[in-house]
């Protein structure tokens, strides 16, 4: 066998080999797009993400770090088609190549669209839109409670339509911000200040916007906020167009903020006039019953009179 001194090749370590293989795979590779359905999918300690992107033909090992994953707004999981971003890689250990993914997105609709169909299912599935949870609202409540932002018109629009219904009103405003990385969590914070505070009821409410506007109220944060929450609680989020989390797990939804004033306490004019005429029928009733029993007594009392009169034969 030739001496290893006399072989003109460069001898490599397997360390050394899988190294270099990494580097120029790193650097010719550095930042691709690739696209493929997941299998074999593996949330590690629900850290870090393992699985294989295939096609008809062939499949590559893909991981995707908890610093990476942690910013996706949906879920990875069996059988999705995505799209990942990132760089080739090699796992010098076992001489395997493999995709470390930086970014993920859905092929076919957004990512926001598919997060909130996997959440709106995931609540599904463990009751959180069941009827049977969903509390009353009360007709006269003493204290109404409502978390919006202070500075929009959507308070505005609900004082207004209270103020028709029931002028004497008891209203306690939390302020939040409805939009933003920290409102979902804001949101939550200002139902457990309101219930705390003793409302009989409680009005999530913002005006209108595109999906991200409103994605603090499609949040699990807040869905688990809203269904544990012991105060019955209306959800009035964007236009009647506009569907949300909150307004599934909500014990009512109302389809404006305005709707929300409407539904909260009942109409004192129309409940006056309602009482009037429920009187008015309990008094003619009464009347009718009076006459009927005027005209039995009598008969009966004529009855009686006429038996007295006969004599015995």
């Amino acid at each position: 066998m030739e001496d290893n001194k006399t072989l003109k090749s460069k001898i490599y370590t397997v360390s050394e080999l899988n190294l270099e293989i990494r580097k120029n795979l790193e650097s010719n590779y550095s930042d691709i797009w690739l696209e493929g359905e997941v299998s074999n999918f593996y949330f590690h300690d629900k850290k870090h993400m393992y699985f294989d992107l295939k096609d008809e033909n062939s499949k590559i090992r893909v991981v995707m770090f908890h610093n990476n994953n942690k910013n996706l707004l949906f879920n990875i999981e069996e059988g999705l088609h995505i799209l990942i971003n990132g760089y080739v890689s090699v796992y010098e250990k076992r001489g395997e190549y493999q995709i470390v993914a930086l970014d993920a997105r859905p092929v076919g609709k957004g990512s926001l669209i598919l997060a909130f169909e996997q959440l709106k299912e995931k609540l599904e599935k463990k009751g959180y839109f069941d009827r049977i949870h969903k509390k009353n609202i009360p007709i006269l409540p003493n204290k109404i409670g409502i978390a919006t932002s202070v500075g929009g018109a959507v308070i505005r629009d609900i004082i207004s339509v209270l103020e028709r219904r029931f002028k004497n009103f008891h209203l306690i405003i939390r302020d939040v911000n409805v939009q933003g990385i920290t409102s979902s969590g804001e949101i939550c914070k200002a139902i457990d200040d309101l219930c705390q505070y003793g409302v009989d009821v409680i009005i999530l409410a913002r005006g209108g916007g595109s999906l991200e506007d409103l994605w603090a109220f499609n949040t699990e944060k807040l869905a688990e906020k809203i269904f544990d929450c012991s105060v019955p609680l209306i959800s009035a989020v964007g236009h009647e167009t506009d569907y949300t989390i909150s307004d599934f797990v909500a014990d009512k939804r109302a389809a404006t903020p305005s709707v929300a004033g409407e539904i909260v306490i009942l109409n004192k004019a129309e409940a006056v006039e309602n009482l009037k005429e429920t009187s008015k029928k309990i008094k003619n009733l009464i009347k009718s019953k009076m006459a009927i029993l005027k005209k039995e007594f009598n008969f009966l009392t004529r009855s009686l009179s006429e038996i007295s009169l006969l004599k015995p034969t």
